[in-house]
Formats: C-alpha cells, structure tokens, sequence
C-alpha cells in the first residue's frame, strides 16, 4: 500500500493568545529529548519553520490511517510538551487571530529571503499542513501532481482554518492561502505532462534570478527533493488531528486514482480556472459554494465534496479506507472545518486569548 505522512506547521502561543518567538527554546529542549531538527530523517522530529514564533511536527511514513492518526496526535503533544518548557503552546491556527510582527528564525537562508522578498515574507506567519504521498518514480509523480489540479481547491476548502488576519476577520476561510499566494512560485500550475518538462520548468524558475533555490518552488503539489514522495502543499493545518489525516487519506486517494489510468471528468482545466476554484475555496470554504471539479460551474461545497468522494471511492475501497474517510469526513461536514470553529467561538463571545486557548485543545485532541 502507497505510504502517506504529513507535516504540520504551528503557532507558539502565550497564555494571552498572543504569538511567541521562542521556537529556538522550544528546539533545544526537543533535541535533549531526542526529538530534535533533523532534516535527515523521513518524519518524526521537530523542526524549526521560517518564523521564530512557530515550529513543525512530521510523521513517519504510515500505511494504516489509524498509525497516521496516533503519530499526528503523538507529534503534537511532543511538540506541545516542548512548548510548554519555552512558556508557550502549541496552536493549529493557520493565521494568527492576534495581530504580530513575526521575527525570522536566525538562519542565512531565512535572512536572504527575508531581505529580497520584504513585505511579503514579513507577512509570512502562516501554517500549513503538507501531505507527502509515495510514488515510485518522478514520472508517477508528475502523473499525480497533474491529477491533482482540479481537486486541490477541494481539499483546501476542507482544510480552510484562517478566517483571523492582524486581529480582524479577514472574510475568507483560508486568508493563509491568500497570504501564500504572494510567493511568485506559490499556487496552481499547468500540466507538466512528463518529468522532463517539470524538472525543465524548476531549472527555469530558480535560473530566472527571483528564487533562491528549488526549495523557494512552492507549487500547490510538487515532487519533494528530500523524499520519494509527491508533496501537496495546498491545506490549510487543521484544527484537529482527524482532519489531517482525513486529507492524508483522500491525497493517497487521488493518488491512486491517477496511477490506476482513470481520466479525469473532461480536458484538464487551465491554471486560470484553478487559481479562480482555489480563490473560491479560499473565501466561502464549506460555507458557500465552490467549483465543480467536474464542470467547473458553482456547485455547493457538500456537492463539489461528494464529486471528490466519488471519483476515489474505487481507490478507497481497495485500501479499506472508505468507511473511516465516510465517518470522519461526516463528522467534519458536521462540525465545520477550522474556519467554522473559529467564528462560532468568536459569536459566543470568546476574545482572542480564549479562543487561542480552545484551539490549543483542539490541536490536542
């Protein structure tokens, strides 16, 4: 069975809601426990992230969703535990509800980019959730990457958990995927068709000066250089721990999917209309409508939701994942994504240290 891990990004938290710059503490004690930055090895250690007021967790790569979700919980309660010797905790908010100016971690390679991309890197306190999924080869990866354009906005719309921007409601689910955006690689791509052309087409971003490295390619899926794996970049981190491992299941999912020679509904969409389906993601997540995948008409978001289900219920049958997507993609539709939680809170009046302090919950499970 095709492996899945994820990546998540969190804020460092002040009793007061407030972010903290205290990664670097935070680090040194999870090296003294052994679970430390080291970028060697695929998943299971702490690691520093472009701003001094985050960190990141990463699983180990996990057939079994069930082994997913006890290493997505075990990553965040380690992480947490580190915080709290730093006078911090951990939050899974994709955006801060508290305004800050974030400090950028003391690296050289942070500090370029800090200095050549300015305003937008210094809005860059944002978390995300990355799903790596194993392909044999970079030609199976392009395959997939391909695939994947036209149900990214999907997944981001699950995902969506940044409704809050500089102490105000932002009006958009996922304000993180509009601060992203600013990047001049980050987004959705046209079809790279073959390895060759998505390798040509990095060695020309990175040759045209504006990049520093293949690591500044922040496509919506890209092939990872560190692992054999297609690495979709697209979500938002997720509020609670089942909802990471949800979009582990349905990436592997559509993963499959490509690889098993299904075609999606129709010709593959321009990078225009995808960026359009990602921008309305963003905005109303699973409150509104969203494009179809399939028509690219407006469609309501539990519809465009279902055509997703649909179109990997073969592959999720062969890897006896579909009952555990089915109950945990209910119990999320149910509930709301992280963009829903947050403004419910806020209507029952919660400020921002105590709706800080529901998320740290949440992120615990």
């Amino acid at each position: 069975m095709r492996t899945i891990g994820v990546e998540e990004e969190f804020l460092l938290v002040a009793e007061d809601g407030s972010p903290r710059a205290v990664a670097a503490a935070v680090l040194q004690h999870a090296s003294s426990q052994g679970d430390g930055d080291d970028a060697g090895e695929p998943g299971g250690n702490l690691e520093k992230e472009f701003a001094q007021e985050q960190v990141e967790t990463s699983t180990h790569p996990c057939t079994d969703l069930g082994s997913l979700l006890e290493e997505v919980r075990a990553g965040r309660w380690r992480a947490d535990s580190s915080a709290q010797h730093a006078g911090a905790r951990i939050a899974a908010l994709a955006t801060s509800p508290r305004d800050v100016e974030p400090t950028v971690v003391v690296n050289r390679r942070a500090q370029d980019i800090a200095a050549e991309f300015a305003q937008t890197a210094r809005d860059q306190l944002t978390c995300g959730c990355h799903v790596h999924v194993e392909v044999a080869d970079d030609e199976e990866g392009v395959r997939v990457v391909d695939h994947l354009r036209r149900w990214n906005p999907v997944l981001l719309a699950l995902s969506a958990n940044s409704p809050f921007w500089r102490g105000d409601d932002s009006g958009y689910q996922s304000f993180r995927s509009q601060v992203w955006g600013r990047w001049p690689t980050a987004g959705a791509t046209a079809p790279f068709g073959d390895a060759a052309t998505y390798r040509e087409t990095v060695r020309s971003l990175v040759e045209s000066g504006t990049i520093l490295d293949t690591g500044m390619v922040y496509f919506d899926a890209r092939l990872s250089a560190r692992y054999p794996t297609v690495e979709v970049r697209v979500a938002d981190v997720c509020l609670d721990p089942e909802d990471a491992v949800l979009l582990g299941a349905l990436v592997r999912g559509l993963a499959d999917t490509a690889l098993d020679g299904a075609t999606d509904s129709g010709p593959q969409p321009r990078a225009e209309e995808v960026r359009v389906a990602g921008w309305r993601a963003a905005r109303s997540g699973l409150t509104g409508d969203l494009v179809s995948p399939a028509t690219g008409r407006p469609v309501r978001a539990a519809q465009a939701v279902d055509e997703l289900v649909r179109h990997v219920t073969p592959a999720l049958e062969r890897t006896g994942d579909l009952p555990w997507v089915r109950e945990h993609l209910d119990a999320l539709l149910r509930r709301g994504n992280g963009a829903q939680q947050q403004r419910r809170w806020r209507h029952e009046g919660a400020d921002d240290a105590e709706l800080v302090r529901r998320a740290v919950r949440s992120t615990l499970g």
